[in-house]
């Protein structure tokens, strides 16, 4: 397959990294397929791109809300246009199934037609005044955003941010994973061709140097970043109190089975959230805690489910599950796997490298399931952000919400039960920003709010949808005014 020459977008130019650096992006399924080349960017990359802003932001300010809905719009329907051929590029740089590729790819459509929508309402407020004046608020963009954004979703989760920063009339810095580069590439070069101008927008490509110049930099506005804990923390100090963060972290996200649970939905359930998209999502599943009642035969069948994932390429028909997205989450799975066994939990299926039938060349790994994990195991505290489940065991519904909870996290977390009374206790008193019933732990609906609590988020602005999703990108005023008469 043919490889791309990316590029970094400054300036309204495409153009090469400062420094002449490049690094390179090989298919996670076949190492010795060459995805493409992409400038490796630093400070001075940046620092080039920033002053650009002045005549862009100042430009797509002042754009009316038509046409800033107008241009997300025509980007979504470009992208629909081209969307077989994205969810293959997809499956090819980042490792997704074709399924699961084809729905981000038709998802980030849909997120930018719902962010266009979002420019026409970009309203402030009226108040009485005593005076029979009028007091009002009025918003307006922050100026310039920067979007840090992760590979595991590399087009919805900055369709999610830029759509929300331009429909408010920011201009954005974009520094994508350096994992999923051609994705970020992608979305830039539709949103060029909608119609947003040049300098509004620049993509800046590589590793965490440019993310962190970027963040620290003051004339960036403010920075929505998704990824880890530690990175979060790492952005939220360069931010600093004087502008604005906005930060997704990981998360350890448990599923609570009660003894009155219909067993083969909970085993679907729990292992459609703990190894769809290879396990690498933030809300994924990564803990089981069932009730003594049903722990045993639970695990059986989701051992005996797990066992039947067929894991490889994601462009074959009938894979259930594609490879880890790049060397260091492999590394990181089978570190994870081996620390499991050493702190004395049971793997009972999975947890080892995969090289047959095709997959020598690939970074494959068995989903993995481990039993008796105990709190303090790091099986139980840690994100493994890859395949590998564990159980654990509860005497009754109050000690299974004290072991959900047992952890610093709070993105996400689920119970399946037929009591409807104690699925609405653990909702109440579960502490995460999600919480499912019935269903696995991914997935959200685009017009709902997402966050975490704990060390899953900065807390302060909810990303996504909602009510108070654009409040992030936009400043406002309190203006009194008053008549001379």
């Amino acid at each position: 397959m043919t490889s791309t020459s990316g590029l970094n977008l400054v300036a309204g130019q495409w153009t090469a990294a400062h420094s002449g650096k490049v690094f390179s992006r090989r298919n996670p399924a076949d190492d010795d397929d060459l995805v493409g080349e992409f400038p490796e960017s630093s400070m001075a990359d940046v620092e080039a791109a920033l002053p650009a802003f002045a005549e862009g932001a100042a430009e797509w300010a002042a754009a009316s809300a038509d046409r800033r809905a107008e241009v997300l719009g025509r980007a979504a329907g470009l992208l629909e246009e081209r969307r077989a051929e994205l969810a293959a590029e997809l499956v090819r740089e980042e490792g997704k199934t074709l399924a699961e590729a084809t729905a981000e790819t038709t998802r980030t459509s849909l997120n930018l037609r719902f962010y266009a929508g979002e420019a026409h309402r970009v309203a402030g407020a009226s108040y009485p005044a005593d005076d029979g004046g009028l007091v009002y608020t009025w918003r307006e963009p922050v100026g310039v955003v920067g979007a840090i954004t992760p590979w595991n979703f590399p087009l919805t989760i900055p369709s999610r941010k830029i759509g929300p920063a331009l429909a408010a009339g920011n201009a954005v810095l974009f520094k994508p994973s350096p994992v999923t580069p051609l994705m970020a590439q992608r979305l830039v070069e539709a949103l060029l061709a909608a119609g947003l101008p040049s300098r509004a927008v620049a993509l800046l490509h590589g590793g965490a140097a440019a993310g962190a110049a970027a963040a620290a930099d003051p004339r960036v506005a403010a920075v929505t970043f998704t990824g880890s804990t530690t990175a979060g923390r790492a952005v939220h100090a360069l931010v600093g109190p004087s502008r604005r963060a906005q930060l997704e972290m990981g998360g350890k996200n448990p599923v609570v089975v009660l003894q009155d649970a219909d067993l083969d939905r909970a085993a679907r359930i729990i292992v459609k959230g703990a190894f769809g998209l290879s396990g690498q999502a933030c809300t994924g599943t990564s803990r089981v805690i069932a009730l003594r009642q049903v722990h045993d035969p639970l695990l059986d069948r989701v051992v005996e489910l797990a066992g039947k994932l067929a894991v490889g390429d994601g462009m074959r028909p009938g894979v259930d599950m594609g490879p880890l997205a790049a060397d260091f989450q492999l590394r990181k799975v089978l570190d994870h796997v081996r620390v499991g066994q050493e702190e004395g939990a049971d793997l009972m299926t999975g947890g080892h490298r995969l090289t047959g039938g095709g997959r020598e060349r690939g970074l494959f790994v068995a989903p993995a399931v481990f039993a008796g994990v105990c709190p303090e195991m790091r099986l139980a505290r840690e994100e493994i952000f890859g395949p590998v489940l564990g159980f654990q065991c509860a005497a009754d519904f109050e000690e299974a919400l004290e072991l959900a909870a047992a952890t610093e996290y709070g993105l996400a977390s689920g119970i399946v039960t037929r009591d409807l009374g104690k699925a609405l206790a653990f909702a109440r008193r579960s502490p995460s920003g999600l919480v499912k019933v019935n269903q696995p732990t991914t997935g959200t609906a685009m017009n709902v709010p997402f966050g975490g609590l704990g060390e899953s988020s900065s807390q302060t602005f909810k990303e996504q949808a909602g009510p108070t999703a654009m409040l992030f990108y936009l400043r406002e005023k309190s203006v009194y005014l008053s008549p001379l008469d």
